[in-house]
């Protein structure tokens, strides 16, 4: 049922290059089974803020649940589902999410820092923070979200996507500057160097900031300031990421191999910064993406991570 796909529509602007991976789906071959995702690119001249607007929906047999567990990014979404319209900024761990019955969820997810610009108050990278759209995208946030989501549980996907944009477009006017506009392109060069695969393995938080084209320091501050989580931690998120997406692609492959090929200098790293992730060692997490593998195949789909 995981068939993820993005809009033939592709309206995002050639400077703007992706700041986070496909990644993040723990157990995709599960997750195939359980939901319906779709992603579709923002208006270009958004894309400096929107990495991507994105659909779920879901239509499970009575009585039966499914729990997606995802392990993030560090950006905001901004949600809109039955309980209202809420930007969701990072999680201070996993994110669980139980699904039954039939629904859809339409959300943005929100580039590296941008949601510190957007609400322009520190809280922005407060892990776990809850914000009501109405906040920062003022009064009409909740009709407009309500009506995203009315389109999105009728699949009319982009239509969902572009009603949003005119909220976030407003904001985005009226809160832009120079100085964000060049802290938040020094994020978002660091972000696109990790996810275009520009750092060799074991590169650290300096060789980083070389990419950017900055000190150290200097990228440790705008990533507290606008980011909330360190330069380290999105070194090591990202390797945990691309560690389980191989894993999920291959789950037989040599651990020590994968190890080196993320870029850690042994095994023994990989599996502390994996189970501080996703909970789960990576050995464990490839009997749990084999076994969902060979029931899909069972099932008649053919299993990819999406």
């Amino acid at each position: 049922m995981f068939e993820p796909r993005v809009s033939a529509d592709a309206r995002v602007a050639p400077r703007h290059g992706p700041t986070t991976s496909l990644r993040g789906l723990v157990d995709p071959a599960a997750a195939r089974r359980g939901f319906e995702l779709v992603r579709v690119d923002p208006a270009p001249d958004l894309a400096d803020l929107v990495e991507r607007h994105w659909v779920v929906r879901w239509d499970l047999p009575p009585g039966e649940s499914f729990t997606q567990v995802l392990v993030p990014h560090p950006v905001a979404n901004v949600v809109a589902e039955a309980a209202g319209y809420v930007a969701h900024g990072i999680p201070p761990g996993l994110f669980e999410r139980t699904l039954t019955g039939s629904g859809a969820v339409v959300g943005t997810k929100l580039r590296p820092g941008a949601f510190r610009v957007l609400l322009g108050h520190a809280d922005a990278v407060r892990p776990g923070v809850q914000v009501p759209a109405a906040a920062f995208l003022g009064p009409t946030a909740e009709r407009t979200g309500a009506a995203a989501l009315a389109l999105a549980v009728a699949g009319r996907d982009e239509e969902a996507a572009c009603g949003v944009e005119p909220l976030l477009r407003a904001r985005a006017e009226r809160v832009r500057d120079a100085r964000t506009a060049r802290d938040l392109d020094r994020v978002a060069r660091a972000f696109a160097a990790l996810v275009a695969g520009e750092l060799g393995p074991g590169a650290g938080v300096a060789d980083l900031a070389a990419v950017v084209g900055t000190s150290a320091r200097s990228l440790q501050r705008i990533f507290a300031a606008y980011v909330g989580v360190s330069p380290k931690w999105a070194l090591q998120r990202h390797r945990v990421h691309l560690a389980a997406d191989l894993l999920a692609a291959d789950p037989d492959q040599d651990l020590a191999a994968l190890a080196s090929a993320v870029g850690y200098y042994d095994q023994a790293h990989l599996g502390t910064d994996f189970a501080r992730a996703t909970g789960s060692t990576p050995g464990a997490y490839a009997r749990r993406c084999a076994a969902s593998r060979d029931a899909l195949v069972g099932a008649g789909a053919t299993a990819h991570p999406g």
